[in-house]
């Protein structure tokens, strides 16, 4: 038997649906039209057969809907409800429309700061809402989740991919300082946790000095100020006597290709960072200029390495001036770009698949390490004991053997 909520749900699958076909069809109007005389519109023959096959019986459709539905419909959900469809129905992840509500919480979030509870999210192969990154001193940090929980219920009412964004607008909806409740499921464990909602600021790194002449970068993202203070950070680094880098890019989803750009140049020898193609063939690149830092480098990656994080990582492996340590990345080799519309919406759109500077295409495939180390599971014991806490570095093995490799790069340097 189909619960109300499987046959509510249902029913709004087909008003989106409909909705979709009669927003989009009634846009294409003003493209189909060849000729105006007076009141009457002239058209080609092939598009009125379409305008005809498709619009006549959409219209239709989206009549009965507003007529028969039990509830009163809401047409501008419905409009919006179609744009969303018609992205949706690409299967495209990484693709969706943005009403200008969601717009303007994007670009706050990609800014440094935003209210909600201080996780980013990522779809996850069995089509569940899965944690990317988890903020550090964010409310979600002190609840308990973990990077890779899967979010199955949000307030007691189940949620999956398809309902990210009703998920999200709970998750963030509501006064800071009030609470939601959160089932996740991990290690194919449910947990329930209260998380409260705040003022989150999402930091771009940590950086310290791990040894007399070891610097660290944890860079967790590539949004916002991420290439001004990454720089910074290595200017306080080299001040500090910094004779190697151990930059780590487990956990960061990515982010902005021109800020990756601006800190792989840092990095890389003059020549290209990283090249773009779209789906006509046409090509962009993104290159570096001569100056680089020129010491020692160790890359950290994990499965949760994706995006600019893998393009930063494909430039130094091809030009072989650091090495990647670690375990395979996500596999995103993809580009979107963002479109705004004069209504305030915008559409977030794959456009270009990247490849490495070798051409290497790492899209649903990741890199591989140039060392493969994975997390011990004393180490993944004490972070799911101890989920407020950063894992100490005598239980980081990842870190740890970055660390005995720049020490044998410096000693071999120092012969």
């Amino acid at each position: 038997m189909i619960s109300k909520k499987s046959a509510a749900l249902g029913a709004v699958a087909v008003i989106i649906v409909t909705a979709f076909f009669t927003a989009f069809l009634t846009v294409q109007v003003g493209t189909y039209i060849d000729i105006r005389n007076g009141d009457r519109v002239i058209v080609s023959k092939q598009d009125y057969q379409l305008l005809n096959t498709y619009y006549k019986k959409l219209e239709t459709v989206r009549r009965d809907v507003e007529t028969n539905y039990i509830e009163e419909t809401d047409r501008e959900k419905l409009f919006e409800g179609a744009l969303k469809g018609m992205v949706a129905s690409l299967e495209d992840p990484y693709s969706y429309y943005l009403s200008q509500e969601e717009l303007e919480e994007f670009n706050v979030a990609t800014s440094g700061t935003y209210q909600g509870i201080g996780v980013s999210i990522e779809k996850s192969e069995d089509n569940q809402i899965m944690i990317f990154q988890v903020f550090k001193n964010s409310p979600a940090m002190e609840a308990g989740l973990l990077t890779g929980d899967k979010i199955i219920k949000v307030d007691g009412q189940e949620v999956d991919w398809s309902m990210y964004e009703q998920a999200v607008a709970m998750m963030k909806t509501g006064e800071p300082g009030s609470t939601v409740e959160i089932t996740i499921l991990r290690d194919e464990e449910i947990h329930e946790l209260t998380v409260r909602r705040d003022i989150v600021e999402i930091p771009d790194m940590e950086y310290e000095m791990l040894d007399e002449d070891i610097g660290y970068i944890w860079l967790y993202s590539f949004d916002g100020s991420a290439a001004k203070n990454f720089k910074n950070a290595v200017e306080e680094l080299q001040d500090k006597d910094m004779r190697g880098l151990i930059l780590d890019l487990r956990g960061n989803g990515g982010g902005l290709l021109e800020v990756c750009r601006e800190i792989a140049d840092l990095l890389l020898p003059e020549g290209l960072v990283v090249y773009s193609e779209s789906r006509s063939g046409q090509r962009t690149e993104y290159k570096s200029d001569p100056n680089q830092l020129g010491i020692p480098l160790v890359v950290l990656v994990n499965g949760y390495s994706a995006s600019a994080s893998e393009v930063l990582t494909g430039a130094i492996q091809d030009y072989g001036v650091g090495t990647v340590i670690g375990t395979d990345t996500f596999g995103k080799g993809v580009v979107q770009t963002m479109k705004p519309y004069e209504d305030g919406g915008a559409l977030k759109l794959t456009t270009y698949k990247y490849f490495t500077p070798k051409g290497r295409d790492i899209n649903q495939k990741g890199i591989e390490p140039d060392i493969k180390v994975d997390m011990t599971k004393e180490a993944e014991e004490f972070l799911k004991e101890n989920p407020r806490e950063s894992l100490p570095t005598e239980l980081d093995a990842p870190l740890l053997r970055g660390i005995e490799e720049i020490k044998k790069k410096l000693g071999e340097s120092s012969q």
